[in-house]
């Protein structure tokens, strides 16, 4: 059986990964001032997104994802040839539409795939799974490499939807943004659903109108709250990349991903405090960390220089 994988595009993972596993992207468009900035994990247009664009426009954008029409069409256009199964893997249906488009989508796409298989010389059937995977950026990573690694190993479609479920209530993420007042100062936006920026200024503004504090942020299951504060982003820093260390150490960690993710340029993140003890653990363990740039819809609502970490782990308490 093909089996494939779909992710929207605040997905959290290098270029070249999602190129090895030909996992396609649902983009997300993102209005930025007079500009409408197509997300879809294309390295040229994110680097010129963080040096022109997020300071000066992120504050006020607007993100808008894949529409129900626009997702059936990537499925019928060649994804139903390709493929005999899809597994869709979204971010958080509590903080974006992509998940109830794409379970939309879905019941139109069961319902004419027969067609374009025949008129391409497919056999057999097609299925389709659509999965909210309850958390968000480098959190849909860790699940989507779960995901990726039973593809190329050869597991069966029940094994690999049994191991999603086994996860989803397990991935765990950390953040640490570089400035509270952008995540305090970007707003609600009125007639939405409550989206993730939304959440965040609530947590900024729990912590205070001391915005020169830097909180660690946990996010688990939906919710989003602080974990600890500290005086400096660098101590922030190193406290939750030193408590992922920690957890490899301790055995906890369900799979052998743990996804981080820079709201700049990536290669800052292997000189941040804390990153090498992470590394140390990561190699001692036979832990893959894979680093990338965060993407703009993630960027716009947590501000630039924000470090995202995510792993899942049966028993996580942050020390």
């Amino acid at each position: 059986m093909r089996i494939g994988i779909v992710v929207d595009s605040t997905c959290d993972l290098p270029e070249s990964y999602f190129e090895k596993n030909n996992i396609q992207i649902l983009p997300i468009s993102i209005r930025l001032g007079d500009e409408l900035l197509v997300d879809k994990r294309d390295a040229q247009a994110t680097r010129r997104f963080y040096q022109e664009q997020l300071d000066s426009e992120g504050i006020h954008a607007e993100s808008i994802p894949y529409s129900v029409d626009q997702i059936q069409a990537v499925f019928l256009e060649q994804l139903v040839i390709d493929y005999d199964l899809v597994f869709c893997i979204t971010v958080s249906g509590k903080r974006s539409l992509i998940f109830d488009n794409a379970t939309k989508a879905s019941f139109s796409i069961l319902k004419q795939y027969q067609k374009v298989r025949a008129d391409a010389g497919v056999p057999g059937p097609f299925s389709m799974r659509v999965i909210d995977s309850k958390t968000l950026f480098s959190g849909t990573a860790v699940l989507v490499c779960e995901v990726a690694k039973m593809i190329e190993q050869g597991a069966n479609r029940n094994a690999i939807r049994l191991r999603i479920d086994e996860m989803l209530p397990h991935i765990c993420g950390y953040m640490v943004p570089e400035k509270l007042a952008y995540v305090r100062d970007r707003g609600f936006k009125k007639g939405e659903r409550k989206s993730f920026s939304d959440s965040m200024r609530g947590v900024a503004l729990t912590v205070g109108s001391a915005l020169s504090m830097h909180p660690v942020i946990r996010i688990h299951g939906g919710e989003e709250n602080p974990a600890t504060v500290n005086r400096s982003y660098e101590k922030s820093v190193r406290r939750m990349l030193e408590h992922v260390a920690k957890q490899i150490r301790a055995g906890k960690l369900m799979s052998g991903h743990v996804c981080l993710s820079y709201a700049g340029d990536a290669a800052r993140v292997p000189t941040m405090p804390g990153y090498a003890e992470l590394e140390a653990a990561a190699r001692e363990h036979d832990v893959q960390l894979l680093v990338s740039t965060m993407s703009p819809t993630g960027a716009i609502n947590v501000g630039a220089g924000c470090l995202f970490v995510a792993f899942a782990s049966q028993d996580d308490e942050f020390e």
